[in-house]
């Protein structure tokens, strides 16, 4: 934990650089995540249930392997990582765990990692990947290291780690994501059935919180039957005249201490990026969706999968998950292709493949406690 200051600073300077160059997509829960500590602070309590007993926990830092360095025995399953870019590895050190413990779990096929550093390297890695005979690839990460690979795209099925939109399509280019987007969506869909008409979204200052407020607001008035609700900055001095009309609130935050205090009749909705530890008081009672790997440990497709060695933050642990998905996919995947519409059930929510192509994740809701 000694060197948590200088990675700290090392990791939020990557993120600012970052923030002008990527892509929204991109600069969405990937680097975001790593402007973030990786790991609890002394004395924090662990973010999720121990693992379950009849299964070893993974170790997250294994020591990552060079590129195209083959772990024993067949490797159908390929694996693209950036394990040591100064500002990714940890989060991509922490997918690969999430991988292994699935492998280790299903005593499934074996991967081959590829250990990738930028946009040119990713592309080479990926040909040399199917070169050396993969059925499945897993990645990139990044949004960038994703559009390097589209035109590659062709007879292997191929499972982004990160959105597609504004990609071309590809009938092999599958993606699973963790980005928050689908949770403001989810939001909007779970208010209307609750019979909330009047919703107010409160935004904040950053790019994340606009995503967040314009994916709320377009499912929101997606069938052309509720009319455009009411937005308003975390800070206004128009949110308690705004707040009177509302029968509802949608936080379209990505940073908890923003969140602003609301009249207790108002039913709050958010996105997971406010679940924090410890929880500022005005955001108890807040409905926010989340994967079962955080808020459904009893879950029987959760219990099959070992919890990480080390504690991690509420952040990094959805990465770990994230891992634990790609690779049963992958495993799916080399099965042949699969049709829109096909449900799995998995650590990070119920995936349901889209046309085009995305991974959908229907969450279950939980109510934030202090």
């Amino acid at each position: 934990m000694q060197r948590l200051a200088p990675l700290l600073a090392l990791l939020a300077g990557f993120w600012l650089a970052s923030a002008h160059a990527a892509t929204p997509a991109e600069a969405d829960y990937i680097i975001r995540l790593n402007a973030a500590p990786l790991r609890p602070l002394p004395g924090a309590a662990a973010s999720v249930p121990s693992a379950p007993a009849t299964l070893p926990a993974v170790p997250v830092a294994n020591p990552p392997a060079a590129a195209g360095t083959a772990l024993p025995g067949p490797a159908p399953i390929a694996v693209l990582l950036p394990l040591q870019h100064a500002g990714l590895q940890e989060a991509a050190q922490v997918v690969r765990a999430g991988i292994m413990a699935a492998r280790q779990a299903e005593h499934g096929p074996e991967v081959i990692v590829y250990d990738t550093d930028g946009q040119q390297q990713v592309a080479s890695a990926y040909q040399t990947a199917l070169k050396q005979g993969a059925r499945v690839v897993i990645g990139p990460l990044t949004r960038s290291a994703v559009a390097g690979i589209v035109p590659l795209v062709k007879a292997v099925p191929t499972l982004a780690l990160n959105a597609l939109d504004g990609l071309p399509p590809r009938p092999q280019l599958y993606s699973l994501s963790l980005a928050a987007d689908h949770e403001a969506r989810q939001s909007a869909t779970d208010m209307r059935a609750a019979g909330i008409q009047r919703p107010l979204v409160v935004t904040g200052p950053g790019g994340l919180d606009a995503r967040l407020a314009r994916a709320f607001v377009n499912a929101w008035t997606v069938d052309g039957s509720h009319q455009l609700p009411a937005s308003v900055q975390y800070d206004s001095p128009a949110l308690p005249a705004l707040s009177a009309t509302a029968d509802g609130a949608f936080l379209a935050l990505s940073q908890p201490l923003l969140a602003p205090a609301l009249p207790a009749r108002l039913p709050r909705y958010a996105t997971s990026q406010l679940r924090v530890t410890p929880l500022p008081p005005v955001l108890a009672g807040t409905r926010v969706p989340d994967m079962p790997w955080l808020i459904d440990p009893q879950r029987p497709v959760v219990q099959r999968y070992p919890r990480p060695a080390e504690p991690l933050t509420l952040a990094t642990e959805r990465l770990y998950a994230l891992g634990i998905d790609a690779y049963r996919l992958a495993v799916e995947l080399m099965n042949g292709p699969m049709a829109s519409g096909r449900t799995f059930d998995g650590v990070t929510g119920e995936l349901v493949l889209a046309h085009d192509r995305q991974f959908r994740r229907q969450l279950p809701v939980s109510v934030l406690e202090p």
